[in-house]
C-alpha cells in the first residue's frame, strides 16, 4: 500500500530534525543576545575586547569585497575609456595646451612666494603621518558612517587620530581592534569638524547629514556666509584635526546654512593617511576662568 501523500510531521524524522535544530538556534542565539547584552552593562571593557575582534573579523570580508569590487570597477572603467578615447583625444589635446600655460604661471608664483618666504623667514610645521593603510571597506548607506581602516592597536592607531586621504578629511578613528579599526566618517550624523572658508576665512562648523553630505553653519550671523563652490577646510580649533586640511565644497545654499559635499571619497580611497591627535599651540588656547 503506498504512503499517503500529506503525513503528519511525525511520521518524518527528517522533518522532526529540521524543526528540532531551529529551536536550538532560535534559544542559542535569544541567549546569546542576552549574555552579550548583560556583558555590555556589567564589563563594558570585556565588550569592547569582543568589538574589537568583530572589527578584525569584518575587516577580512571587506577585504575580499572590495578586491572584487574593484575589479569590476577596472574592468568597467577601461572598457569606457576605450569606447570613449577618439571624442576625448582633441579635447584632451586642448586641455593639456591649457594645462602648460597654467603651469608656466604656477611656477612663476612658486618661485615668487619662496622669496617672499626666504625675505621673512616664515616656515611650514607640516605634521607626519604615522602611518598609510588600506580602507577595505566604507557604510554605502544608512545614519551611521563608518569606513574600515587596516590597521589596529598593534600599529598604534588610536581612538581620535585623523584620517585623511590626498583628496582630504576623511574623519577620524572611533574604536580599534588589533589589526583593523573603524573610521567615523565625515558624513555621519554624529560628526562635527570646526572649518572656515577659505574665500572670506569666516568660522563655521560643519557636521554630517548621514545621506553623503554635510551642512556648514556660520559662527557669525548675519548676511549670507556661504556661495556655491567655496571651499571648507579645518580650522584647528578645539583640537583633534589639524588646521588647513581640505574638507568639504558648497554644493547647495539654503538661507544662512549651506550643503557641502566632502572631497575625500571612502569608497574610491584605496590607501588613507593616520595623523596624531592635534595639540592646538598655547597662546591659541582658551585662558583658564579666574578662582
Amino acid at each position: 500500500m503506498a504512503a499517503p501523500r500529506h503525513r503528519r510531521r511525525g511520521f518524518s524524522r527528517r522533518v522532526q530534525y529540521g524543526l528540532f535544530a531551529g529551536y536550538v538556534i532560535a534559544v542559542a542565539g535569544i541567549v546569546l543576545g542576552a549574555g552579550l547584552l548583560l556583558l555590555s552593562r556589567l564589563d563594558p571593557r570585556a565588550f569592547g575586547t569582543l568589538r574589537g575582534i568583530a572589527i578584525d573579523a569584518g575587516s577580512l570580508v571587506s577585504g575580499v569585497g572590495r578586491s572584487g569590487v574593484d575589479a569590476v570597477r577596472g574592468g568597467a572603467d577601461a572598457l569606457s575609456d576605450y569606447i570613449l578615447a577618439g571624442s576625448q583625444n582633441a579635447a584632451l589635446r586642448e586641455q593639456l595646451a591649457t594645462q602648460r600655460r597654467a603651469l608656466i604661471a604656477a611656477k612663476a608664483v612658486a618661485a615668487e612666494n619662496a622669496r617672499l618666504k626666504a625675505l621673512v623667514r616664515l616656515q611650514e610645521n607640516l605634521p607626519r603621518p604615522i602611518l598609510s593603510a588600506r580602507l577595505v571597506g566604507s557604510t554605502p548607506t544608512g545614519q551611521r558612517r563608518f569606513a574600515t581602516l587596516s590597521a589596529g592597536l598593534a600599529a598604534g592607531v588610536k581612538s581620535g587620530m585623523t584620517v585623511r586621504s590626498p583628496e582630504g578629511l576623511v574623519g577620524r578613528i572611533y574604536e580599534g581592534g588589533l589589526f583593523a579599526s573603524r573610521v567615523l566618517l565625515l558624513t555621519d550624523g554624529e560628526t562635527a569638524v570646526p572649518v572656515r572658508i577659505v574665500r572670506t576665512g569666516n568660522p563655521a562648523i560643519a557636521t554630517g547629514q548621514g545621506d553623503g553630505t554635510m551642512e556648514l553653519r556660520g559662527l557669525i550671523s548675519g548676511g549670507r556666509p556661504f556661495r556655491r563652490g567655496d571651499l571648507a577646510v579645518t580650522s584647528g580649533t578645539g583640537g583633534v584635526y589639524f588646521p588647513n586640511i581640505p574638507v568639504a565644497v558648497v554644493v547647495e545654499i539654503r538661507g544662512d546654512r549651506a550643503i557641502a559635499r566632502p572631497l575625500a571619497d571612502p569608497a574610491r580611497a584605496d590607501f588613507a593617511a593616520v595623523y596624531p591627535i592635534y595639540q592646538a599651540p598655547v597662546a591659541d588656547r582658551p585662558a583658564p576662568p579666574r578662582p
